[in-house]
């Protein structure tokens, strides 16, 4: 190694000489380090001598004295540690990323054993892995403030990871968190929520949910990873602190983390977390059968997935449908909308051709599940059970045997998703596939050219339109909107149900459970077989005052019950039934 591509260490064994030979004595210890990184070259500790390391333990005598938690950032040459081993009783935590550096000094390894044991080592190369493992060690040791100590010469070999570390710990002891985070939830009568968002498309309902009902709330960023990096932790504890939220709220567990450290967080600081999963569950929750918390409540946007959410362990797990946004989706002049949406019958959605295939390639199934892949999903499809785990093992054992040699939880789950978005695929293929006499319009990827490109009656195609910008408009254009429900959910109701009605649309929708409990049968038009669907489609063309009837009946049902506002609040209700603290008797707010 050149001293250009450092850092590297000498080690020096006699302070009279400024170079040093290797020591004959195996056991020797240097007096002080040589270092070369970058081009410069400086010591240890030269010209203080020891006194540079326990100088710092000497100045934080009184900090030492009350509880707390040291982290000494760095191991130096030990005489900084040996000292606060002999200051504290309590246990230490030693951060050095430099491992070559610890062979020639020999700090670690010269203690005795009953030392040793009072240590946490932590050597991760990852600043952010770093303070995620002092963050639990914090927790596993009652939550004592952190108490940070950093060497000079640590901070002069590598500031961006030292010093950025310092910051962060110097964080947590500015906030007495532990003290201050930790009190009653939804003690006041609009309840205050931190929300963990990322791209996800429904989190602007959700804060536009929140801006309509004034309820207080701040966004955690969570970008791909962020859990358990430094600057996600001391945002989410610093805004714990100041902001004081009754509960966190996310879509989908995002911002949950397989290793549990956000779980670990919030039930130290007791503050209750709701994950709404706004998609199939169970592609995801596998992922997360070791992160099960009282602290959490679980809401599913499918009523069936109650029980098997339930025998995960969670004992907190409730109904909440999706809803719609009326002020995006509300009846508008569509007089200049493009020609081509204002037609008989549109669908909008994915042909699920590109992602399954997608899934498949990227999967690296073994041949026995590639050769049955189609004929499982088919029979899925078919099925009336939920989770293709449980339809394997009841239905299908051979398969099941061959789904439970998968090498870990996300392979099995790439398995379940692509079998759940191929029976989509053959479905809505199937549903569609009746209208072609309808001459109907699609609007979604090219995977629908490909789909149907045998038919003699083609449709229109018509590229992916924008939920946001476009979609509300165009759901005003076509006599009828053609929905049909993804395999995902079998007994649940999708968005469009709602944003359709909303927008002042006709919707001619697939049969679902669940809608007796959301809709009166004259607010909605339902096919229960795909081989109806053309002949109610027909029907429909020709009644065009029945299907305002029904449109006018099914708007007025959603404005008065299936709002993103109805949603939040119910949700808040659920929270604050299981972690509410009960109201003062003289009823009078705290």
């Amino acid at each position: 190694m050149t001293p250009d591509s450092g850092p590297f260490f000498t080690p020096i064994y006699s302070t009279a000489t400024a170079n040093s030979a290797p020591s004959p004595d195996p056991s020797a210890v240097p007096c002080d380090i040589l270092v070369h990184n970058k081009g410069r070259q400086f010591y240890m500790l030269r010209p203080g001598g020891p006194d540079r390391e326990t100088a710092l333990i000497s100045a934080q005598a009184d900090a030492l004295g009350r509880p707390c938690l040291p982290v000494l950032l760095g191991c130096g040459l030990g005489h900084a540690l040996r000292l606060l081993l002999q200051s504290t009783a309590g246990p230490i935590a030693v951060v050095e990323k430099e491992r070559s550096l610890q062979e020639h000094t020999r700090v670690l390894a010269s203690l005795d054993p009953e030392r040793r044991k009072r240590l946490l080592l932590v050597c991760e190369e990852d600043s952010a892995k770093a303070l995620s493992r002092l963050t639990r060690w914090q927790m596993e040791n009652g939550g004592l403030p952190l108490l940070p100590l950093a060497l000079p010469f640590y901070l002069r070999l590598d500031r961006t990871y030292y010093g950025g570390l310092l910051k962060d710990l110097q964080a947590s002891t500015t906030f007495d968190f532990w003290g201050r985070a930790v009190g009653p939830r939804f003690i006041r009568s609009q309840p205050r929520l931190l929300l963990l968002t990322s791209k996800y498309f429904l989190m602007g309902e959700v804060e536009g949910a929140c801006k309509k009902l004034e309820i207080p709330y701040k966004m955690v960023l969570v970008g791909e990873g962020a859990v358990g990096c430094s600057d996600f932790v001391s945002r989410l504890l610093e805004d714990v602190v100041t902001f004081k939220p009754d509960c966190c709220l996310t879509l989908n567990h995002m911002g949950v983390d397989v290793e549990g450290v956000l779980m670990d967080l919030l039930a130290r600081l007791q503050l209750p977390l709701a994950s709404w999963f706004v998609d199939n569950p169970h592609l995801i929750i596998h992922l997360y059968s070791q992160c099960v918390s009282p602290w959490t409540c679980l809401f599913t946007w499918d009523m069936d997935n109650l029980p098997t959410l339930r025998a995960f362990g969670f004992p907190h797990v409730f109904y909440l449908p999706l809803g719609t946004d009326p002020e995006r989706f509300k009846p508008a002049d569509n007089a200049n909308a493009p020609n081509v949406w204002k037609t008989d019958v549109a669908f909008v959605g994915n042909s699920m051709l590109y992602k399954v295939g997608g899934r498949m390639k990227s999967g690296h199934f073994p041949r026995h599940l590639l050769l049955t892949f189609k004929s499982v999903a088919m029979a899925f499809m078919e099925s009336h059970q939920r989770s293709v785990a449980e339809f394997l093992r009841d239905s299908l054992p051979e398969i099941y045997q061959h789904y439970s040699a998968l090498p870990d939880n996300e392979s099995k789950l790439a398995y379940e998703t692509a079998i759940t978005w191929q029976a989509t695929r053959v479905y809505r293929n199937g549903c569609v596939r009746h209208l072609l006499p309808l001459r109907p319009l699609i609007v979604g990827d090219t995977g629908w050219k490909v789909e149907f490109r045998h038919e003699p009656v083609q449709p229109t195609y018509l590229n992916t339109i924008n939920y946001y910008a476009e979609l509300p408009l165009f759901y005003t254009c076509p006599a009828i909107n053609f929905n049909c429900t993804s395999k995902q959910m079998k007994g649940a109701v999708n968005q469009r149900v709602f944003d359709v009605p909303a927008a002042g649309g006709f919707v001619l929708t697939d049969w679902r459970e669940q809608m007796a409990s959301l809709f009166d049968p004259q607010e909605m038009a339902c096919y229960h077989q795909p081989e109806e669907a053309l002949d109610m489609a027909r029907h429909y063309l020709a009644h065009p005052q029945e299907r305002q009837r029904i449109v006018t009946a099914a708007r007025k049902r959603v404005l008065s019950c299936h709002t993103w506002q109805h949603r939040l609040q119910s949700l808040l209700e659920h929270m604050r039934s299981v972690y509410g603290t009960p109201a003062p008797r003289d009823g009078h707010e705290r």
